[in-house]
């Protein structure tokens, strides 16, 4: 039950074939997006000896992932179209690595402010390049090397907590966050060669008369008219919503309501988050064939439901089957990554996609943490907020319905351009 127009495909070929660089590239940049988010909260205790910020400065520091993410997602795509994909992708590199260096030595709030932003600003635009770069150079193997990423990206967003605290003690707060920018900075090597071997062809093309490079074409018409896109952008914005209200408020929630300690809360929010690898293997092979992706928004939406569901009637009987739940729930991530490729049918489509999804996803995604607590706040329990998270999930039913036949985002917008 293949999905139209995925007859054009090109039969595949060996992974690695030509494009060795290509695949190390996308899984280290995979392996980075995520260590500006996780690798400060665990030492903050450590920090705050040193330079004087308070809680409410950290939980500033901490709301920022999703805002730099949806503006970079916002600009990212409109840059990448006049510099190129690959030469971006190394300036976002850079950024991370400079990025981190900063929040390694700041000695002031504006200082780690400036340096957190810079770091995720490069991770929020190589989150964007990632799906266009899998469709250039694996168009063949969508599925699966979206898949390989996604996983990468899930497993790589616990490292750096986990690593946070070991190397902290063993050489100093400033070393633990200075550390990324030297993996961030194996980052630049694969690009580094891919780089210099456009450079080369380019090279070769005009010595042999080939003129200059034609650019991309630009498509017609505005993303905002887009039911494509938008039903895409909502799948994208619902799994990042609550995926950022669960880390933010899952321990708590679950310490208040099924009784469990502050270690066992952690525990479960790990069983939570792990739940994203499974989905990421599994989950965007089976939206590259089938037809009806709603299926999988579907399953989606159910899942986190019954989870939620569990959590309010009763969170005490098996919490571990509740964050099982929830955590499957964000299969709708890994969805909407690979969709960003399968309906679109060109590499420009894609680039543009991808930045209309990611930048209204993390500006909706933001507002998740906030409208929890607001509802926490305002009545005093779990009850309201708990609702609230069924309530957006059922209404994502929409794009699920809008992604049950698998139109392209360039024919939607011809035809209204007609």
């Amino acid at each position: 039950m293949t999905a139209a127009g995925q007859r054009d495909q090109p039969a595949p070929m060996p992974l690695w074939a030509g494009r060795a660089a290509a695949l190390l590239g996308i899984l280290l940049v995979a392996f980075n997006v995520r260590t500006a988010v996780s690798s400060i909260s665990p030492i903050a205790d450590d920090i705050v000896i040193d330079v004087p910020i308070t809680s409410v400065e950290f939980g500033f520091i901490g709301a920022l992932p999703p805002i730099a993410f949806a503006f970079s997602a916002l600009f990212g795509a409109a840059i990448a179209r006049r510099v190129g994909v690959e030469r971006l992708m190394g300036v976002a590199i850079l950024a991370m690595i400079v990025g981190h260096l900063g929040r390694a030595s700041f000695t002031s709030l504006g200082m780690l402010i400036a340096g957190t932003m810079l770091a995720l600003a490069g991770a929020g635009i190589a989150n964007v390049l990632l799906p266009p770069l899998v469709k250039r150079y694996f168009p063949d193997r969508i599925g699966l090397v979206t898949g390989i990423y996604v996983s990468v990206v899930s497993v790589s967003a616990a490292v750096p907590s986990s690593l946070a605290v070991p190397v902290a003690e063993a050489g100093g707060w400033r070393l633990s966050l200075g550390v990324w920018a030297v993996v961030a900075a194996v980052c630049l090597l694969p690009w580094a060669v891919i780089l210099v071997r456009q450079h080369r062809e380019r090279a070769r093309a005009l010595r042999g008369g080939g003129g200059v490079e034609a650019p991309a074409a630009r498509l017609k018409g505005s993303l905002l008219k887009s039911r494509v896109a938008w039903a895409i952008a909502l799948t994208f914005s619902l799994s990042s919503g609550h995926v950022y209200a669960a880390f933010a408020w899952l321990p708590q929630l679950l310490v208040d309501t099924a009784g469990v300690t502050p270690a066992e809360a952690g525990v479960l929010l790990a069983v939570y988050a792990i739940m994203g690898v499974p989905a990421a293997l599994v989950v965007p092979a089976l939206a590259q064939r089938m037809r009806n992706v709603g299926i999988l928004v579907y399953a989606g939406i159910l899942s986190f439901v019954l989870g939620y569901l569990g959590l309010l009637v009763a969170p005490a009987a098996v919490p571990w089957l509740w964050a099982v739940l929830t955590g499957l729930g964000a299969l709708l991530f890994p969805v909407a990554l690979t969709l960003i490729n399968t309906r679109t049918r060109t590499h420009e489509g894609s680039v543009a996609l991808s930045g209309f999804v990611q930048g209204v996803g993390y500006g909706v995604a933001a507002l998740g943490p906030l409208l929890f607590a607001l509802f926490h706040d305002v009545s005093g329990g779990w009850v309201l907020p708990l609702f609230y998270l069924i309530v957006t999930a059922v209404a994502t039913v929409f794009a699920g319905w809008h992604l049950r036949t698998p139109v392209f985002l360039e024919d939607e917008l011809a035809r209204h351009e007609r």
